[in-house]
């Protein structure tokens, strides 16, 4: 073989090899992301061409999709469109997906694994092409009630059934009509998409499970209530110092209970119950430096924090900061600020968990995936998340939150002929910026759970005159009596 055949052997071997490694890496390893890619056009119009199950509240339609003449064969529409924008989403051409849209969408497309078998008999049979339907856990009055009581505001109320983790109500507002981008004509739908996009009320952001989550302020208390209980250097009744100001550790910075300048109560001392039913500041902060930055993070996640719960839409992560905190910044998470941030959907669970004896329940949305026919394909998945902390610590917990509700600063929660154990909080967000106000808490009677959490964001068009009490606490109310009532 002369030297010219044997280059010409080695460059034809090496553009072989090069050709194979390139269609094994697309075929092999980016295969998933090139069809699932939102570029990939051709995969997109076969999902229009199969009519893509309905989303159910109560068996009755909040999403669902109709035949058309264009090339799309079938559009999304939604009823009560900005009313459930916080659980459907949206599903677009162009766009993308959110919400149980996209979290729930192999169901919804007919490509679950679970609707293998029934494709294949319909595609024997004849029948034509369809996606499971998704039944919700959301209760229809309860969640029309917290999007009334919103209004304007924004904010967010997620509730949820402590004991199944099972969402009643989800909503976030501003929210936004998805129909507005389910249509086929794309430039539109793409300028809708923007309009929302630039809108500084920040619309498409679910509040009630992330977007700019706010500092908890008072309501993260019960989570140093928990710790100091559980670490036993605390009971509700057990004596705590009670300076009119205290200035933290290492640094200048004062802090004062809710009357600036007075003490907790009017004993020399004070205690962990009518810290919580008066929502001091100063035992707070006191406790969390006793307890240290570590042990606080440690009931923290345990209660949820640091987790990205799957509703099955991804909830953000609630954030205690990473340690180690010097005492000054430890101080201040004692009472939700430094750089504490949660969701609704967090300090729900943390209420969630007083309820339910000390157990976080995995919270969900889904009650069930079912057929064209109304098969189930799956039901409710109840689970626990973990035990956060004991039933004795549960307990204590509920009773002081009943004395906030009943003889302390939570009082617009209060529902005639019940307990409601409730926390407010009013959080700082910088010394000229509004408050963000808080409530969260809970009702339990022999037949119905419910546990809540509310914020609303701008002090709930307030400023800083707005108080947790003010409104966020009302809102809890109104929702947990909706549930109540039936």
């Amino acid at each position: 073989m002369n030297r010219n055949i044997r280059i010409v052997g080695v460059a034809v071997l090496g553009m072989f090899l090069a050709l194979f490694i390139s269609t094994t890496t697309i075929q092999v390893f980016q295969v998933n992301n090139l069809a699932n890619g939102p570029e990939n056009r051709r995969s997109q119009l076969a999902d229009y061409e199969i009519e893509r199950g309905p989303i159910l509240i109560d068996g009755t339609p909040i999403a669902s999709s109709n035949p058309v003449n264009n090339m799309y064969r079938y559009q999304r529409s939604y009823a009560n469109g900005p009313l459930y924008s916080a659980v459907t989403g949206y599903y677009t051409y162009t766009q993308g997906s959110t919400g149980i849209e996209d979290a729930m969408n192999a169901e919804l497309s007919g490509k679950s694994d679970s609707q293998f078998f029934a494709g294949l008999n319909r595609l024997f049979t004849g029948q034509t092409p369809a996606g499971a339907a998704v039944e919700l856990t959301i209760n229809a009055n309860a969640q029309q009630v917290a999007y009334d009581a919103l209004g304007d505001l924004r904010g967010s109320v997620v509730a949820f059934d402590p004991a199944t983790g099972a969402i009643i109500a989800m909503v976030s507002t501003p929210g936004y009509d998805p129909n507005g981008l389910s249509g086929p004509d794309q430039e539109q739908v793409l300028d809708t998409y923007n309009q929302l996009l630039a809108d500084p009320n920040g619309p498409l952001q679910n509040r009630a499970i992330g977007g700019d989550m706010n500092p908890p302020g008072s309501v993260f208390k019960l989570v140093i209530a928990a710790a100091a209980l559980e670490e036993g250097i605390a009971t509700p009744d057990s004596p705590l110092e009670n300076p009119a100001t205290w200035t933290l550790p290492g640094s200048t910075a004062v802090v004062n209970n809710p009357s600036h300048g007075s003490p907790c109560g009017s004993g020399e001392t004070t205690n962990l119950r009518i810290a919580i039913e008066q929502s001091c500041n100063i035992p707070f902060a006191q406790l969390a430096v006793q307890l240290g930055d570590d042990k606080i993070r440690a009931m923290a996640e345990k209660l949820g924090f640091g987790h990205e719960f799957k509703v099955p839409m991804t909830a953000s992560a609630s954030i205690y900061p990473d340690g180690p905190l010097d005492d000054a910044q430890t101080g201040l998470t004692g009472f939700g600020q430094f750089d504490v941030r949660a969701t609704p959907l967090q300090m729900a669970l943390v209420s969630g968990a007083i309820a339910n004896g000390g157990v976080v329940m995995n919270p969900t949305l889904v009650e069930s995936v079912l057929t064209p026919d109304l098969r189930e394909l799956q039901g409710q998945q109840v689970s626990e998340f973990g035990r956060a902390f004991s039933a004795e610590t549960a307990s204590a917990l509920e009773s002081m939150m009943i004395g906030s509700v009943s003889s302390g600063v939570a009082s617009n929660a209060r529902i005639d002929g019940v307990d409601v154990a409730g926390k407010t909080g009013t959080a700082e967000n910088g010394d000229d910026e509004p408050y963000s106000l808080w409530f969260t808490g809970f009702v339990a009677t022999d037949t119905t759970h419910i546990a809540v959490a509310v914020v609303l964001e701008d002090g709930g068009g307030m400023g800083q005159s707005g108080t947790g009490n003010g409104s966020a606490a009302t809102i809890g109310q109104q929702v947990m009596k909706a549930v109540l009532d039936g």
